[in-house]
Parts: C-alpha cells; structure tokens; sequence
C-alpha cells in the first residue's frame, strides 16, 4: 500500500528519516530517481531508520516493482527529488491519491511558492492534471505544520 508521494531535492535525510517516516506509518522507503549519485545513495543508507526497509530504483523501475504488485506487502513511503518525478509515478500508478511537496532545486526561472519551494510552468500544468483526477497535492516541510494546498497556488 502507498501511503504517500513526498518530492523532496534531498530526498531520503535526517528530516524525512525521523519526522516523515513516523508520521506515515512506514515499513518501507521506496526511493526513485534517475540520477542518484553513489554518495547520496550511501548517506541514505546511513541514515535510514532501523527496521525500515530502503529501496532505491530509477523512476520507470520503480513504477514497474509497483504495477507487478511487487511492494504491495509493504507500508511504502515514496520519496522523488523533483516535482516531473512524482507525476510521473503518479500519472503511472492510480493508487497514488496523495502528493506532498516540500523543497525542490532552486531555479530562478520557476515561480517561488514560498522559501523552499518553486515550480516550472510545465509542472503546473502536471500537477493541476493530477489535482484534476483527484490527487490531493500539498506543500508541507515538516509533518508538524499545516499542509498548503497546491491548488490555492497554483
């Protein structure tokens, strides 16, 4: 079962290992990228909390292992680093009924939705298809502060 898509530039840290991971109720961290370096993929497993497990795919694989019913028997967290990343998982997968936002590269070109957060034109329009099947989509840093609904700002 997917309990939730979370973007975040960093993926899997000490914020999402300790704060994120108790607040969903996870077994499983399915991280996916395309691009993972070997030293981010190193920290991660440092960091990964005990007794929870840690996948790292790129992005088609991950949607193939979800598709073949292969982390049904998990709890799965699903981490990206960007924004295209989750709509690709999410357009793919229909079980993804909740997204959530925290912080992305910086890009001078892309709209600042707060401090931590900016987003293309191309990726509105990703995410208001999203928001339009149904997906809740929210930007929150930590689990302890209020969700910001994504269609309030975009």
């Amino acid at each position: 079962m997917i309990k939730l898509l979370r973007v975040d530039n960093r993926l899997l840290h000490g914020q999402v290992a300790v704060s994120w991971v108790n607040a969903v109720g996870t077994n499983c961290v399915g991280v996916a990228g395309d691009h993972i370096s070997d030293i981010v993929i190193t920290a991660m497993k440092l960091c990964k909390p005990a007794g929870v497990k840690l996948v790292i795919k790129t992005v088609d694989n991950m949607i193939a292992d979800i598709k073949a019913g292969r982390t049904e028997k998990y709890n799965l967290f699903l981490l990206v680093g960007n924004i295209t990343d989750a709509y690709r998982i999410a357009k793919e997968v229909p079980e993804i009924t909740e997204i959530n936002i925290g912080r992305t590269d910086k890009n001078k070109n892309y709209e600042y939705l707060n401090n931590e957060t900016c987003i293309s034109e191309e990726q509105k329009v990703q995410m208001r298809e999203l928001i339009d099947r149904g997906v809740i989509i929210n930007l929150q840093m930590i689990p302890t502060t209020k969700a910001t609904p994504l269609k309030n700002l975009i």
